[in-house]
């Protein structure tokens, strides 16, 4: 395949001998690398190199003026701005900052296009006040300092152009209008050079006018990358403004444009693939690159539309690629060092003393932060704690001595001052040098970061505008996401990975695309300008129009000289993301040429539905052992239970002691809650042990509820705040339930019936005899409460849940250790048998007390002959528990043998 640049240095060559004596100007630094590659490839004799230069150094040597960076223009123009009399109310820098950006690309856009800026901003603020039309004659202060802003705006013009020119300074803009007032100067004292452009689609008035200067100069000449196919058709937006040149330029009413081809209607093979993610376009992008060979791979391009695909599909890339040129930088902000200090600045933005312990977790949660500290520690105590704000004298507390000096500068009191927060961040970069191991892209990241701090300082000292850390933190995302970290590689050898604007001038015979999707490529319409469309349409400035005329022609220019083309995108919607393919695959679809080969497809992932093995944990010796272990300590009814839902998490529980990831409650957790209501009832009820209650009794107990309740709340959720939000509420519940429970009691007592508490949270332990077990079996578990009621002894469970009174009824005793819909009744025997154990009786009752179904009662166990049976019995006698017994040791038999598995539960 021969390349535009190969082709355009044929026709030169043919036409001038000495090329050494040119000067090549091309859209981009990057085009002029791969000219000096083929003319080395090509030059047959040694010769010194042409000059070759991008047309922004053009312009800038043209202009005499250094293009100031976008930063200090920021803070510039505000001094400007602040200067301007004629301005009457002055906006914050955080203010003007908000908006200043847009208005600067706008001036920018007067400049390139060479408008009448007094013409132009006068229509402009005619406009503004155009959009007000409705408003009443008595204008508020508000849109009357609006409206003089708008017209205002030249002055605020001319005194920035001069105070950037009195520096030899300039924005882009003004840079190209000085270029294009200075071109005839230039050409005086260098008009015996040749000078050829190469490559050139969308020009600004700027450019034209200058290029339209050199022209003029019978030798100095220009090459358009165009092809006949979209020459011809008047309609394509590809040739949109090659054809406005045709028409407007002076030299083409009699000379005839260099090197237009007809590369486009050549055989091609074209595959547009759907794919369900971005993941899914990086994993088909890295399976067709392994397929290559080296060869193909030296001829492929992967042009990523969306250039935050960069990273991801790097670390994709098969083995077989083992030469990769990216002419794309990573974005800054897209680092662990970076996304740290952002959170840094956000928790100091504040401005307290304490700290959030979801903030502080955030930051020590960070990779960056176990280089200054042990992170761990500090992360689990918080945890322990179970406080939701710190002090940096509580961090250091719970830190080791060695990390105090460090945690004083991650929390350290910053006084909300900018400049202390810039000084305190380039000490946190020393620290992290001085502990980064020998990865060369984390020093790269903290030399670019120390350089955004240094300059924050610089332009904070010289302007005194960055008052709050508000704006500080805007200037760093700013600064970070316009940051780049540049790879290295070999420039004209192996897979070249480059975004859209990257590929002009350049061809390669396979090009694969990603996320050619409608929104990304063209991008869609942008409303970041205050002109409006009918003003650019006025002025002649480009519009949506020619931004997606831009997009088209790179799109195509891809397309010029390829013969294998991959158009991949997401068919999936979502967020922003509609899942719609680009226009310009529908419009390869419909316009179908005759000598393309079209092909669609849909790439899914392979779904393969196998069979889940159900889980089976043989029973080692260890294992054994272990179930010795508890069966002598005592099988708790909970743990019981639990080997009925599943006797997998049995074993994670209770076999491998398997917890739960410990988090700090900051809303009261739903066991945290039960236990608390659990240890009050302990506390209140324990002194009326063995006494009859009374209605005084009771009454009393109400009065300390309130006092009982916070004194729980204290031991169970230290450090929590249940004086507001959520907790707050959880709080009245507690003491609700409390307080339902005691009025039920003193209800019962006024009617006539009498209650007399026997035990109070008792720990109760009874040996079950199994003979086929060769070690001691026992059940241990703690009573909420046993009581007489009118005599009659009741066994009772509190739950803070709502059981009803289904859950505790029993039809067939075989069903119990096997269905844990019978749990409740399940755990109510076993406590039933541990106290028949420890204090025999003759009949009893026990049920369960709901917190949430206290309208029903005390809910009694009860056996009926058919589930739909009204009749049931609800004593529990000697019988009953021997029954209860039998399955039971049914139960436990089949925990300790060594030959039955655990088995996991079908769901």
């Amino acid at each position: 395949m021969q390349t535009f640049l190969e082709e355009t240095l044929q026709l030169i060559e043919q036409k001038q001998e000495n090329l050494s004596s040119c000067i090549f100007i091309l859209p981009s630094k990057r085009a002029g690398g791969f000219l000096k590659n083929h003319l080395r490839k090509q030059t047959q004799k040694t010769t010194f190199l042409p000059k070759i230069i991008s047309i922004e150094e053009l312009i800038e040597e043209l202009s005499g003026l250094e293009i100031i960076d976008t930063t200090e223009l920021l803070f510039k123009s505000y001094e400007v701005y602040k200067n301007t009399k004629a301005i009457a109310e002055k906006e914050s820098f955080e203010g003007y900052a908000s908006w200043a950006i847009t208005l600067m690309n706008d001036i920018n856009e007067v400049d390139r296009y060479l408008l009448d800026p007094k013409q132009f901003f006068g229509y402009l603020g005619s406009i503004k006040s155009l959009e007000r039309w409705n408003v009443t004659s008595e204008r508020s202060s508000f849109i009357k300092n609006y409206l003089d802003f708008w017209k205002q705006l030249p002055e605020f013009y001319f005194n920035l152009k001069e105070t950037l020119l009195k520096e030899d300074i300039a924005h882009q803009g003004l840079v190209y209008r000085e270029a294009a007032e200075n071109t005839e100067y230039y050409l005086q004292a260098n008009g015996e050079r040749k000078h050829v452009f190469i490559g050139f689609n969308a020009l600004n008035t700027a450019e034209q006018q200058i290029i339209q200067a050199f022209l003029e100069i019978e030798h100095n000449s220009i090459y358009w990358d165009a092809e006949n196919h979209f020459v011809d058709n008047t309609k394509h937006g590809a040739s949109l403004f090659f054809r406005r040149y045709l028409k407007e330029w002076k030299m083409y009413k009699d000379n005839t444009p260099r090197l237009i081809s007809n590369n486009f209607d050549q055989p091609k093979d074209i595959t547009s693939i759907a794919c369900s993610k971005n993941s899914a376009q990086i994993k088909y992008a890295g399976q067709l690159l392994e397929q290559y060979s080296q060869e193909k791979l030296n001829s492929t391009a992967i042009v990523l539309a969306d250039e935050t695909l960069l990273l991801p599909l790097l670390h994709s890339l098969p083995n077989n690629v083992t030469q990769v040129n990216v002419t794309m930088g990573a974005a800054l902000k897209n680092f662990p060092i970076a996304v740290f200090f952002e959170t840094w600045l956000a928790i100091h933005k504040k401005g307290s003393d304490t700290f959030y312990f979801r903030d502080t977790l955030k930051l020590l949660g960070s990779p960056v932060a176990s280089q200054l500290l042990n992170s761990q520690q500090v992360t689990q105590a918080i945890t322990q704690q179970n406080r939701s704000h710190y002090t940096l004298a509580q961090l250091q507390d719970i830190s080791a001595e060695k990390d105090s000096t460090n945690l004083q500068l991650l929390f350290g009191n910053i006084e909300t001052s900018p400049q202390r927060a810039l000084e305190i961040l380039g000490k946190i970069i020393f620290e992290l040098q001085t502990t980064t191991t020998n990865n060369v892209v984390e020093k790269v990241v903290l030399h670019k970061l120390f350089g955004i701090m240094e300059q924050l300082l610089a332009l904070g000292k010289k302007y005194d505008h960055i008052s709050n850390l508000s704006t500080l933190i805007e200037l760093f995302n700013e600064l970070i996401a316009s940051t780049t970290i540049d790879f290295k590689g070999e420039a004209f050898q192996g897979l070249q990975i480059m975004g859209v604007l990257e590929t002009r001038v350049l061809d390669f015979e396979n090009v694969i695309v990603l996320s050619v999707n409608e929104g990304v490529l063209p991008s869609g319409k942008s409303n970041a300008s205050f002109i409006t469309y009918d003003l650019k349409k006025q002025f002649n400035l480009p519009s949506y129009i020619e931004k997606d005329a831009i997009y088209t022609y790179h799109f195509y220019h891809m397309l010029h000289r390829a013969k294998e083309i991959t158009l991949l995108y997401t068919n999936f919607s979502e967020g922003l993301n509609s899942g719609e393919k680009s226009r310009f695959i529908l419009q390869l679809e419909i316009e179908g040429h005759p000598n393309h080969t079209y092909i669609e497809k849909v790439v899914t992932p392979n779904i393969s539905i196998q069979q889940k093995e159900v889980t089976k944990i043989e029973k080692t010796e260890k294992v054994t052992q272990r179930l010795v272990t508890i069966a002598t300590k005592g099988f708790s009814p909970s743990a019981l239970t639990s080997y009925i839902r599943n006797p997998i998490d049995f074993y994670y529980q209770r076999i491998l002691k398997v917890t739960e990831f410990n988090e700090v409650e900051e809303t009261v957790a739903f066991n945290t809650l039960g236990t608390i209501v659990h240890d009050t009832l302990e506390q209140l009820y324990s002194p009326l042990v063995n006494y009859p209650l009374t209605k005084e009794v009771l009454e009393n107990l109400q009065e300390k509820i309130a006092g009982e309740v916070t004194q729980q709340f204290s031991i169970n959720f230290q450090g929590g705040d249940i004086s507001k939000g959520k907790n707050l509420i959880i709080f009245e519940v507690a003491k609700r339930y409390v307080e339902n429970l005691i009025a039920q009691d003193l209800t019962e007592i006024e009617n006539g019936n009498t209650i007399e508490i026997v035990h109070i949270e008792s720990d109760l332990t009874h040996t079950i005899d199994i003979p086929e077990l060769s070690h001691p079996v026992n059940i241990h578990g703690k009573v909420d409460r046993v009581d007489l009621y009118n005599g009659q002894l009741r066994i009772i469970d509190y739950k803070t849940g709502n059981v009803q009174q289904a859950d505790l009824d029993l039809v067939n005793w075989e069903e119990l250790p096997i269905d844990y819909k019978y749990s409740k009744a399940f755990q109510v025997l076993t406590y039933a048998l541990m106290l028949y154990g420890n204090q025999p009786f003759d009949v009893a009752q026990a049920g369960i007390i709901s917190f949430k179904n206290m309208a029903n009662g005390f809910l009694k166990f009860g056996t009926k002959d058919s589930p739909r049976s009204r009749n049931k019995n609800q004593e529990i006698t000697r019988e009953t528990l021997e029954l209860f017994s039998e399955e039971l040791k049914k139960l436990i038999l089949e925990i300790c043998s060594p030959e039955i598995p655990f088995t996991e539960k079908e769901v």
